[in-house]
């Protein structure tokens, strides 16, 4: 069990704005209050202004998280800069959990569903799991409790 003190590292993917699913991410991880974490990824920094400042600002970022959330809808707007990000996450050996698309059945898009080690649904309990999965490869062995009622 990762303590108060040993958060888990992660990146959430991101084109230099938080939209719904970035702040959406961080109220399941909060919902629990039991999951700890530090997030690597800084989308409320200045973009910087060329290609190769905006790469080396998103390494910088992604080198010290254990894994990578990837979210569709950023894609949806910065394909080129998501692939970035996953391509880079890859090269350095960090699992990646993709979100699926928020409120919609439509498949995640290919280059994400190729990358992505596990897809997690919307919600708390789901996204959690995976993210302690790939990044500690712990199992988490939760049960559901079915209660019987006998007449």
């Amino acid at each position: 069990m990762a303590m108060a003190g040993d958060p888990i590292r992660l990146f959430v993917t991101h084109a230099w704005a938080e939209n719904d699913d970035y702040t959406r991410v961080f109220e399941y991880l909060e919902a629990s209050g039991k999951f700890y974490y530090v997030n690597t990824s800084r989308p409320q920094e200045k973009q910087p202004l060329d290609k190769e400042s905006q790469r080396e600002d998103l390494r910088r970022q992604i080198a010290p998280c254990e894994v990578m959330v990837v979210l569709p809808a950023v894609y949806q707007f910065a394909p080129e800069l998501v692939l970035f990000q996953l391509h880079f996450a890859k090269a350095a050996d960090r699992p990646v959990v993709a979100m699926e698309n928020f409120g919609s059945q439509a498949p995640l898009p290919k280059p994400i569903a190729e990358l992505a080690d596990e897809v997690s649904a919307w919600n708390e309990r789901n996204l959690i799991d995976a993210l302690r999965r790939q990044a500690r490869h712990q199992e988490t062995t939760r049960w559901d409790t079915i209660e019987f009622k006998l007449d």
